[in-house]
């Protein structure tokens, strides 16, 4: 079996990015294949968060950090130069639609049949043609007519998925994962650099998953045993990235 990667962020902004990442590849799924109505779970509660938090500043933010972190690898001998110039050019061709006045999503809201959906969807059972008779009608419509339409949806969202997909995607690349063991599922460790992630790698056949609870500088790690529902009391070998 395939190992299973498990993550947990360690603060709030981390946590955020997680959760806008995992819809972002939701959405990016339900573009790519025909999965009726489901595109739109994914797609409302990106909506939500964009409303509810303007994520632009902190983005902007990290964009600054992470050129100012990538310029000083030209120190090192062993660096392609044209590779840190090509990665500082994604960066910086990243901030300008962020910096865009009108809010990120917005346009969604001058769409009548998003809103007219929106309104009503976590009905329990919403799903019927009487609930919804625009939805009936739209599913109805070609494959890569309605594909086109849940691309144009996601791209107004673009200016914020492209850059948070990217920023996590360096932050995971600044630790490689080490084989540890968790004698009796427990495994705690510490760092004197603030870490933003961890990271743990499972073989799924030894039958537990990890809760991971810490801070930016402790983390603990308890295997849990999926059948008995409690702390395993075996000895778990897995693999750890701690991610700053």
């Amino acid at each position: 079996m395939t190992d299973l990667i498990y993550e947990q962020p360690l603060n709030e902004k981390i946590r955020s990015y997680l959760r806008i990442e995992n819809l972002a590849l939701q959405l990016k799924l339900h573009a790519e294949q025909d999965s009726q109505h489901q595109c739109f779970a994914p797609l409302f509660s990106l909506a939500e968060l964009t409303e509810r938090c303007d994520y632009r500043t902190d983005i902007l933010k990290d964009i600054d950090k992470q050129i100012q972190l990538i310029s000083h690898w030209r120190t090192n001998s062993n660096v392609d130069d044209a590779q840190v110039d090509q990665l500082t050019e994604r960066l910086i061709a990243l901030k300008s639609p962020l910096q865009a006045q009108e809010r990120i999503g917005c346009s969604l809201k001058q769409d009548k049949f998003i809103c007219s959906l929106r309104q009503r969807f976590n009905m329990t059972g919403a799903y019927c043609n009487f609930d919804f008779p625009q939805l009936h009608f739209w599913l109805d419509k070609d494959w890569q007519y309605r594909q086109q339409d849940i691309e144009n949806w996601r791209m107004q969202f673009q200016p914020l998925l492209a850059p948070i997909m990217l920023l996590l995607e360096l932050i995971r690349t600044t630790a490689d994962f080490s084989l540890c063991q968790a004698p009796v599922g427990f495994y705690q460790g510490s760092s004197p650099q603030p870490l933003s992630l961890i990271r743990v790698k499972i073989n799924p056949n030894q039958n537990c998953y990890p809760t991971i609870s810490g801070n930016r500088n402790r983390y603990a790690i308890h295997f849990v045993d999926f059948d008995l529902h409690r702390h395993t009391s075996e000895t778990v070998e897995f693999s750890l990235a701690t991610c700053t």
